[in-house]
């Protein structure tokens, strides 16, 4: 046994600095997530191998520390390159631990884990109180779109939860909404902090986009969304609200009389009278002035000129009820505008940071870029379903590593024709803007009658942006220089917020314009990973539903450059596709919109039984499972060669016909993907964990930068699921799979052998990257000299972020003469 040179176990002067690489992203510091779960075999348990302890590839997986599994105190086994054990002597009230095990030298032990016995869990929520609309419409809460953030720096994810009343809207539809609350719990259902977004934000899937992420660096999560005169947060502390306060409105808006208490929704006579409003200064509008417009509504409207301009109130007032009564039912009789009342078109719009424990606001700045207007300029009046809101309002939100280090949020705005992005930056005090994109307006020749989709933007560089966003977005760096582009559907913005480029293709001779070059335009579904392991880099795959005017339904492209590498010409709006590993015969990925084909294109046949709505990661050989199931429909997780492989009985998903779980992501144990589904009450969201056993062992998929920036974006309006950065896949070559620790060469000990003195020592060199052992105990003089008998074991043990470099000894055996 090895005799300390000093009584003090803790590491001193050279050995107690704790050493981190330079150059490394920044990524969250988690715990083993041990998870323990009951099964008709026994108890499975999952854990995590963490980046920071990855030492190279193996033939099944990364390799990395072995691992001992305790139950109630006592060892049960030793397993190395896998990250799960089924303990067959299980029993309902065992706690476990899981220690990592380097070169026979015993690291720390992870936080016990109790046995849910049912395989599965449930996060107790507090559902908010229901409620009534200014019209007497009662509602009811469900809860909704999901993330995860360690918001208290332990290492354990927190759940953030937004919470959908009964009566949320699409931005096309009318009427009221009750508010939105977003709420963040710990995993055993303590609410820590609820925000009220308040009245002057509408509920619906196009609006709320929060992100969830350490921003800092600090170890703590913050929270940011859009907000608005009368948002609110709540600090909950063992079930007690202890503090609730509103958001700063900026000096600007309160010197302009904006208070907390003001209500801009809509009623129909407030849109009314919004109308005329808009009306009676027709006659002043840039757009009429210069004459891209028409000098008169009337003319707009292709109806006999019968009022003098300016017009009068009273003028103003007759054409607004023309509008609404005769003009609108004429374009489309889904116009029916009598009806207009819920949304919110005018008013300030903030974007604030709140602290993602207690709720409490960080900073609050105003929105950028601002509405404008009611979505004149955007088209939404322009074409035969008049839409005022709609454009103006469709907003997504993500997270990037733009300069590949440190994470940005990253907010946006319009799609269809305005189209704008806008990055930040957060210190801790301020939000620092990065960068912004905006394409411009899409030049209208009458805002009442044109076509602006697929039209360019006014803006020299960033024009062809529009049209081509989709509802959600992608951070993925597909140039290969170690910083994220966005991809922003069928575009690409530079980590630099250059536009990388804007795919156009030739519209094929069956089309509406056969000949023309043609934006692949917008579409409801993108999917952005290694596809196609035998192509270099990243592959995007997407729908488009632009229908007779878009030159495809769906395509695979280069995510480098949007070559197209292969795709169909529908004819209709294709309004689903998704990609996974289906068919484990087949080299690389699926993927699937009106047929399934390889990763190369070949055609393999009908998409039969293949669901569109979200993916998993579920089985433990590597391929992809699909999540169905939607309205009141019981999900569950279906594999293309083995059928139903989960019924989640007693839950929903979410958004309707979409059936998003509220997340899937790995969020625990081992490198496989939970579903996270809300309870049919909305009394809890219940997380299922995969308990089939898998020969693989991968690091968290939560530490590959892509993949954590995609389950942070993952709640965005159209749920998509999250993408590593690596193909992912069976077949798969691990070695591809980025390893993020540093090589460490130890230095050989020095041995002073004094015999007959009792004073043998060995000696070992502090070295960034290294915890050195004698005889199992960890050298902590500051001399770095241990006192040792007639033979030592001498062990270097890579720390955090560090691996022994190939061929390099980390291990000494020294015999000394007594």
């Amino acid at each position: 046994m090895a005799h300390p040179a000093s009584a003090r176990d803790e590491p001193r002067g050279p050995f107690a600095r704790e050493h981190t690489p330079k150059g490394l992203t920044q990524l969250e510091d988690l715990d083993r997530g041990l998870v323990a779960l009951g099964t008709a075999e026994g108890t499975f348990l999952s854990w995590r191998l963490l980046a920071s302890e990855v030492s190279g590839a193996t033939e099944t997986g990364q390799a990395g520390p072995a691992w001992r599994v305790i139950r109630d105190g006592e060892e049960i086994a030793t397993v190395s390159d896998v990250t799960s054990y089924l303990d067959l002597g299980g029993h309902a009230e065992a706690r476990y631990t899981v220690t990592p095990v380097r070169s026979g030298v015993a690291g720390e032990a992870s936080a016990p884990a109790p046995v849910h016995a049912d395989g599965f869990f449930d996060i107790p929520l507090v559902r908010p109180a229901d409620g009534v609309t200014p019209v007497g419409e009662a509602f009811t809460y469900s809860a909704n779109d999901a993330s995860v953030a360690d918001v208290d720096g332990d290492g354990r994810y927190e759940l953030i939860v937004k919470w959908d009343p009964s009566n949320s809207k699409d931005v096309s539809q009318v009427g009221y909404t009750g508010e939105v609350f977003v709420d963040t719990y710990t995993l055993e259902g303590e609410l820590l902090n609820r925000i009220s977004l308040g009245k002057n934000v509408r509920a619906g899937a196009h609006y709320t986009q929060f992100l969830a992420y350490d921003f800092d660096g600090d170890g703590r999560s913050e929270l940011m969304m859009k907000t608005a005169p009368g948002t609110s947060s709540a600090t909950y502390r063992n079930g007690d609200l202890v503090e609730e306060s509103t958001i700063t409105l900026p000096r600007g808006d309160v010197r302009a009389g904006v208070s907390h208490d003001d209500d801009y929704r809509m009623s129909n006579d407030d849109f009314r009278a919004h109308l005329t409003e808009m009306f009676l200064s027709w006659h002043e509008r840039d757009e009429v002035v210069s004459g891209q417009w028409p000098a008169t509504l009337e003319e707009a409207w292709g109806t006999e000129v019968r009022h003098d301009y300016p017009l009068s109130p009273d003028a103003a007032a007759e054409l607004t009820d023309y509008f609404i009564d005769v003009y609108a039912p004429s374009r489309s009789g889904n116009n029916r505008l009598w009806n207009f009342e819920g949304f919110i078109v005018d008013g300030p719009e903030y974007l604030t940071v709140f602290d993602g424990e207690t709720g409490a606001e960080l900073e609050t700045i105003p929105y950028k870029p601002g509405r404008g207007d009611d979505g004149l300029l955007w088209g939404d009046y322009a074409m035969s379903r008049i839409e005022p809101g709609n454009r103006v309002d469709r907003f997504l939100s993500g997270v990037a590593y733009l300069d590949g280090a440190q994470p940005s949020a990253v907010f946006a705005r319009g799609y269809y024709t305005r189209s704008t992005l806008v990055a930040y930056d957060w210190d801790g005090k301020r939000l620092k803007e990065r960068w912004y994109v905006d394409s411009g307006h899409a030049p209208l020749t009458n805002p009442f009658n044109d076509g602006p989709h697929g039209r360019d933007g006014t803006d020299p560089e960033f024009g062809t942006l529009t049209t081509q966003g989709f509802h959600s977005l992608s951070a993925a760096d597909v140039d290969a220089d170690g910083k994220h582009e966005i991809v922003y559907g069928s575009a690409t913005i530079d980590h630099d917020g250059s536009l990388l480029y804007s795919s156009f293709a030739e519209m094929p001779p069956q089309s509406a314009q056969p000949g023309e070059q043609a934006r692949l335009g917008h579409g409801d579904a993108m999917h952005v990973t290694d596809i196609d392991p035998a192509r270099p880099g990243l592959e995007i795959f997407t729908v488009h539903e632009g229908g007779a005017y878009a030159p495809y339904g769906y395509a695979l492209r280069g995510a480098a450059d949007g070559e197209i590498l292969y795709g169909d010409y529908t004819g209709r709006d294709t309004g689903r596709g998704m990609i996974g590993d289906v068919d484990p015969t087949v080299p690389g990925l699926e993927t699937w919109a009106t047929r399934l084909r390889a990763a190369d294109g070949a055609e393999l046949g009908a998409a039969t039984g293949l669901g569109t709505n979200m993916s998993i990661r579920w089985a433990g050989d590597l391929t992809t499972q699909i999540v169905n199931g939607s309205g009141d429909a019981v999900p569950t997780i279906d594999d293309r060669q083995r059928g139903t492989l989960l019924r989640a009985e007693g839950t929903r998903t979410n958004n309707g016909t979409k059936g998003n779980p509220a997340l899937v992501a790995d969020i625990l144990g081992d490198w496989r993907e939970e579903l996270l589904v809300r309870t049919t009450d909305s009394a809890a969201m219940r997380v299922y964990v995969s308990t089939e056993e898998t020969p693989h062992q991968l690091a968290t998929l939560m530490h590959d930068p892509q993949y954590r920036a995609e389950v942070a974006r993952q709640q965005t309006t159209y749920n998509q699921p999250s993408y590593t950065g690596w193909h992912l896949g069976t077949g798969m070559d691990f070695s591809a799979v980025p390893v993020l620790t540093h090589e460490v060469v130890p230095r050989a000990p020095k041995v002073h052998d004094r015999p007959g003195r009792g004073k043998d020592e060995v000696q070992v060199k502090a070295t960034p990257g290294i915890a050195w052992y004698v005889d199992g105990e960890r050298v902590t003089h500051p001399s770095g000299k241990v006192r040792v008998g007639a033979t030592a074991e001498i062990v270097a043990v890579p720390t955090a972020w560090y691996r022994i470099a190939d061929g390099a000894t980390s291990a000494w055996t020294v015999a000394l003469t007594r």
